[in-house]
């Protein structure tokens, strides 16, 4: 547009061309509103935003690249690189936020107004090209054995990343060959994708105005379905049922509490039964222990019998036949 527009001047019959330039002939700038603060040093121009930041004002998160209108400002010089500072108004409310150039560590800094998301990481783990410091560049200019060896570390990292650029290339190139096949590839899963969520939407949908709810539902997941799946969503019995079954414990329990098993219920009368049946017929046998009594009356019955079996047994006669008496004597 500004070509457009500079190919397209119109000179009116009063212009003067001792006066200078048409736009000094009006008495307006070439940049018009952009330059309604020049005399100020500050003139406007299109700001992205280089990383994510925090609003003070509203508390919202602003993300890298969003564009403003922004004041640029000149505000000092690092050696020879000025430093310029831009200030814009958020979108989302009426605070103003500052950020201004870091020429020497090649960022931008944010002075007022709003504060950065820290993301950043450490670029030597990324393979990235790291600039030298101040201290490596005072290195390299006056030691020239360390300009060497740092020449020869370059060149095997280059060395080194040549076979990773390679097999980089190759992928781009297979894939990216064909701008149509690739094209109509991303094309068709996008469409795949774009059907399967439709599908999803439409079934949930469903599931909401069954239940009569109004809340957004996950996606499933394996753990879900199985835990669904082991669920019970209806009860065994109904509720006449269960009051019935109620009404029938209440009037077979005992009014009085036994420690013995005459006050038990009819319906725990027929589960015993039933679990003894079942262990009957899984062949498994339950040894009870014997009651005190018991023990005390098969040990008197054992000795009773002891004591008979010795009365049966034929007593022995000693007789001394070493002395002359005889037993008429």
């Amino acid at each position: 547009m500004g070509e457009r527009k500079g190919q397209n001047h119109y000179y009116p019959p009063d212009y003067d061309p001792k006066v200078g330039s048409l736009n000094k002939w009006q008495g307006t700038h070439a940049l018009r509103e952009r330059a309604r603060k020049i005399h100020l040093g500050i003139i406007i121009i299109r700001f992205e935003m280089p990383y994510n930041i925090w609003c003070d004002g509203c508390k919202n998160h602003i993300g890298m690249g969003v564009r403003y209108n922004a004041e640029k400002t000149k505000v000092g010089m690092y050696y020879s690189t000025p430093i310029y500072q831009f200030r814009m108004k958020c979108h989302l409310c009426d605070n103003h936020f500052e950020i201004k150039t870091d020429p020497a560590n090649l960022d931008y800094v944010i002075v007022t107004g709003a504060r950065r998301q820290e993301n950043r990481w450490d670029p030597t783990q990324n393979e990235q090209i790291v600039p030298e410091t101040k201290e490596v560049q005072k290195k390299l200019f006056d030691d020239p054995m360390y300009k060497l060896e740092h020449g020869a570390k370059d060149t095997k990292a280059a060395e080194d990343a040549k076979p990773v650029l390679g097999q980089l290339y190759q992928r781009n190139s297979g894939v990216w060959r064909d701008d149509f096949e690739a094209n109509s590839r991303l094309r068709a899963e996008f469409r795949a994708s774009k059907k399967q969520i439709k599908q999803q939407d439409e079934k949930d949908k469903a599931l909401l105005a069954k239940s009569s709810l109004d809340i957004s539902l996950l996606a499933e997941s394996e753990s879900d379905r199985k835990m669904a799946s082991l669920m019970r969503l209806h009860s065994a019995k109904s509720i006449a049922e269960r009051d019935r079954e109620k009404r029938s414990t209440i009037l077979t329990r005992p009014a009085l509490p036994s420690t013995s098993g005459v006050g038990e219920s009819s319906a725990q009368k027929v589960k015993i039964a039933g679990a003894k049946l079942e262990m009957k017929s899984l062949g498994i046998v339950k040894k009870t222990a014997a009651s005190p009594a018991l023990i005390l009356a098969s040990g008197s019955k054992r000795k009773v019998e002891e004591t008979i079996v010795e009365e049966k047994k034929p007593k022995l006669l000693l007789c001394n036949y070493g002395s002359g008496s005889s037993d008429s004597d």
